[in-house]
């Protein structure tokens, strides 16, 4: 064995091109810096092809073509010396994915293609043959379903592979639109917004309660807490834990609001959780009710794992919100005392600040009506059933409207149809008492 490479950083991957060419990536949590070499174990050199924050998404380079060798491992995918980058393609303007040629030596890249289509996404899945410009995408718009295409990009056509019909008819008329707007230290934050197939959104007369469902996300810098990842052309897809499903009984839904939490410098995300929590919160209504499409009395907010720890808190710490429904969440920080979400400090160095983000230590605090939700055999470490048990009964002991649901056999995430049905049901119920009446 012959060593070829030393990171400096902690180590990431490796790809290899051939039997001498390989892609090696490092990166460093605390920075959020990824680096990659392309490295010529034949002499030694290493070249670096992508220095960034990996956070980033609008300066990502994408990522290499591969193809199966003759051993049935994939390997990127280099012919004549140049190799092909695949690009998710984000930018302020929007979702552009991209097919970059690179040179091997030079590393001098040449832009091949860039999706522009109307009205839909492309999503590049596979380039078929570099040398002809044939590559394998898929396309998408809010109503119609994802489907393959055979594409050559040097003609433009493109012929279908499949036909897959919209399994999701009752929806497909469902507004939706990517909403951009700012919170009060200038961030700038986006959420897709739903609002119902016969709305009238020129009068405007009726306001329509509103459902919030967010993931808090840490950031060190401004810049890359703002950038949208957010397509308004991607396929409406329901699932078992989504709001958008309450759009058909009056309601208008803001998924996937941006909820970054920013730590610059040496300051760390978590030192100003909950004001920028609340912050955040603020902004996502505040923007939805400009439109005027709601009444801002009538807001509900939800959040599964991590999503359920952050509603929580807004129930506790802001008057924003009429309910909340927090699913397989954690609730005392003292219970996962070696750190938790990407919180690196133990319990021992910070302790305030594990007491200040636990719901559980400021339960009476908490005068909101609240549906907790968890799977009764949740095996994930950081979100034991026994955290919503013994949440729910100190609430309850505090007075606090709180209801508490146990999933039986489920894991942190629902499988069982009996208890996905039982779940939606439960949760409209609570949201027809809690906004409607």
């Amino acid at each position: 064995p012959k060593s070829f490479f030393k990171t400096k950083q902690r180590y990431d991957d490796v790809v290899w091109t051939n039997d001498h060419y390989a892609i090696v990536s490092e990166g460093w949590y605390d920075t959020r810096n990824t680096k990659s070499y392309l490295i010529d174990t034949n002499n030694g050199e290493s070249k670096v092809f992508d220095d960034r924050n990996y956070q980033d998404v609008y300066s990502d380079p994408g990522n290499f073509n591969t193809t199966k060798n003759q051993y049935g491992r994939y390997v990127i995918d280099m012919k004549g010396g140049k190799a092909y980058l695949i690009g998710d393609g984000f930018t302020k303007d929007g979702q552009h994915p991209f097919i970059d040629e690179m040179d091997v030596k030079s590393l001098k890249k040449k832009r091949l293609y860039t999706s522009n289509i109307k009205n839909g996404k492309e999503e590049i899945i596979d380039i078929l043959n570099a040398s002809k410009g044939e590559i394998l995408t898929t396309q998408q718009s809010p109503s119609l379903y994802p489907n393959y295409f055979k594409k050559n990009i040097k003609s433009n056509k493109a012929e279908a592979v499949t036909n897959f019909a919209n399994p999701f008819e009752s929806i497909k008329d469902v507004y939706k639109e990517v909403i951009t707007y700012k919170r009060n230290d200038g961030v700038t934050l986006t959420g897709t917004l739903y609002l119902p197939a016969n709305y009238d959104r020129k009068a405007k007369k009726e306001k329509l309660p509103l459902l919030i469902w967010a993931y808090p996300t840490e950031y060190k810098d401004k810049n890359t807490a703002g950038q949208n990842t957010q397509n308004p052309n991607d396929f409406t897809f329901p699932y078992y834990g989504s709001f958008v499903y309450w759009t058909t009984k009056g309601y208008a839904v803001l998924d996937d609001a941006a909820f970054p939490i920013i730590g610059e410098g040496k300051t760390e995300p978590n030192d100003t959780f909950i004001p920028q929590l609340v912050s955040n919160a603020a902004a996502a209504i505040d923007a939805v009710d400009h439109l005027g499409y709601i009444d801002r009395k009538k807001v509900a907010v939800g959040g599964h794992s991590y999503g359920a720890f952050m509603t929580a808190n807004l129930l506790t710490h802001s008057d924003l919100f009429a309910c909340g429904i927090a699913r397989s969440g954690a609730y005392n920080r003292t219970l996962t005392p070696f750190g938790f979400q990407s919180e690196q400090r133990n319990y021992w160095d910070i302790p305030e600040i594990y007491n200040k983000m636990s719901p559980f230590m400021n339960a009476d605090k908490m005068k909101t009506p609240l549906l907790l939700v968890h799977g009764d055999a949740d095996n994930n470490p950081g979100t034991f059933t026994l955290q919503t048990e013994r949440y729910f009964q100190a609430l309850k002991n505090l007075g606090a409207p709180v209801k508490m649901v146990l999933l039986p056999k489920e894991a942190h995430g629902y499988q069982a149809k009996e208890n996905i049905f039982h779940l939606l049901w439960e949760q409209d119920q609570f949201l027809e008492k809690c906004l409607k009446k």
